[in-house]
């Protein structure tokens, strides 16, 4: 039987799963999203945290969506498959119980799939697999913060960054640090922590200089 968080009428041309806003709604404190996301990929994100913090098993159904996610990336089959428009929602249904029902993923994931199955909405996975990552990033505290730099970094250095924005992220977060390297800023850094996008680099400066000039 599918959770209460996912279960929808069995009509063709389901829409978004209405259920899933209401079990979010009243959903016990405990059991409510880190934070508030809203969208199509949310509703579907939020149905999952929801259901997957009451069943506990938050971070197994991360795992397994990531995994779901990087096999969409890496075999080619695969991700036909979620993308194809030409199969039929039934089929598809079938074809998600039979790659993952019978304990091969929690009963979570497996009523996730299937409901995406169900509603032509398989070609949204991976979108809905980032938003739920970004509920569980939220849970834990983390802060995501990505350095660019005109040349790779050296472990000191990105580790001294990293000390750096521990004063800018605010009291029990953690700054999960990435680092690109993009020539073209000639030196400086650029750095994105959240939502926050400081350009330090040398190639901004002389894009204002050259703007004070003319």
């Amino acid at each position: 039987m599918l959770s209460s968080s996912f279960a929808l009428a069995t009509t063709a041309g389901r829409s978004i799963p209405r259920l899933a806003t209401r079990a979010l709604a009243t959903a016990a404190p405990e059991h409510r999203p880190p934070i508030d996301l809203h969208g199509i990929h949310a509703r579907y994100a939020n149905a999952a945290y929801v259901a997957a913090s009451k069943a506990g098993a938050l971070d197994a159904v991360e795992s397994e969506l990531l995994a779901i996610q990087k096999t969409a990336s890496t075999n080619s089959t695969f991700s036909s498959f979620l993308e194809n428009p030409l199969i039929s929602r039934v089929d598809k249904e079938a074809t998600v119980m039979d790659m993952l029902g019978g304990g091969k993923v929690t009963p979570v994931t497996l009523n996730l799939m299937t409901t995406l199955a169900g509603n032509a909405r398989l070609n949204e996975t991976s979108k809905i697999v980032d938003t739920y990552v970004k509920l569980m990033k939220a849970r834990r505290g983390e802060v995501e913060a990505v350095i660019i730099s005109a040349d790779k970094l050296s472990k000191a250095q990105t580790d001294a960054i990293a000390s750096a924005m521990k004063g800018q992220v605010g009291e029990g977060k953690k700054v999960v640090l990435s680092a690109k390297v993009d020539p073209s800023i000639i030196g400086g850094l650029q750095i994105q922590i959240g939502d926050k996008f400081l350009d330090l680099s040398v190639s901004s400066r002389i894009d204002a200089l050259g703007r004070t000039v003319v």
